[in-house]
Order: C-alpha cells, then sequence, then structure tokens
C-alpha cells in the first residue's frame, strides 16, 4: 500500500503541474484569441480552461482516494498529510468559485494550487523512507 500512497502523491503533485500549464496555455489563448478579433464572451472556453477545470477535479478525487489509502500503510504522518491535501483541495475549490466574483483572490488560488502540489511531494517522499530515516524524522 505504501506503492499505492506514492503514486497518488506524485500524481497529485504532477496534476498540480499540469493544472498550472493549462491555465498557461489558457491564458495565452484568450490573448491570442482577442487579439485575432475573436469575441470573447461568456460562452468563450478554450482548451486549456477546459483542461483546467476538469483535472481540478479529477485532483480532487485522487486526494480523497489518498486520504482512504493513508489508513491503510503505515508512512509516517501519512493521514496527516493526507489530510492536509484533502483540505487545501477543498480549499482550492472554494477560492475557484469565489474568485470568479472577486477575481484578485484568483492570486490565493494559485498560491494554494503550489502548497498542494509540494504537501502532495513531501507525501511522496515520505513513502520511500526506511525505518531508520522514519525514526530520525519523526
Amino acid at each position: 500500500m505504501r506503492t499505492v500512497y506514492r503514486v497518488l502523491s506524485m500524481a497529485i503533485a504532477i496534476a498540480v503541474v499540469l493544472q498550472v500549464a493549462a491555465i498557461a496555455l489558457a491564458g495565452f489563448t484568450v490573448s491570442k484569441d482577442a487579439g485575432d478579433g475573436v469575441t470573447i464572451g461568456a460562452d468563450y472556453s478554450n482548451f486549456g480552461q477546459s483542461y483546467h477545470s476538469i483535472a481540478g477535479t479529477a485532483i480532487g478525487l485522487l486526494a480523497l482516494v489518498l486520504l482512504i489509502v493513508s489508513f491503510l500503510t503505515n508512512v509516517p504522518r501519512g493521514r496527516s498529510l493526507a489530510g492536509i491535501i484533502v483540505g487545501l483541495v477543498a480549499i482550492q475549490f472554494v477560492l475557484a468559485v469565489v474568485s470568479f466574483g472577486i477575481p484578485a483572490l484568483g492570486v490565493l488560488h494559485g498560491i494554494n494550487g503550489l502548497a498542494i502540489a509540494g504537501v502532495a511531494g513531501a507525501a511522496a517522499r515520505r513513502s520511500t523512507e526506511t525505518p531508520a530515516q522514519q525514526t530520525a524524522n519523526v
């Protein structure tokens, strides 16, 4: 189960990196489309925006599965890290919704996304520690 925990943690971290790339693609696509005379309205969408939305939901599901797996393995602080990831993902969804009404909060959405990647990376690293390292790090 340690391997499952590690793979899920790494998948979350990688998915966040892809989220960053997708939203960058979305922003540059909007800029290019506007420059080409495309009308940017409420019904406008591009691949980066769509991917960002769909992948965000997938990250939420991965986080919940990681939390469940954390109870089936002996990764040091594994449950805590998985719980923190779930909490950060919940905050991420709230920030996403609120940021459409208050765009400045989008900054916190971006920063929180990086925090998710960082904690997921830390969780993946914890799952690879030997028993001697676990004792020294606790």
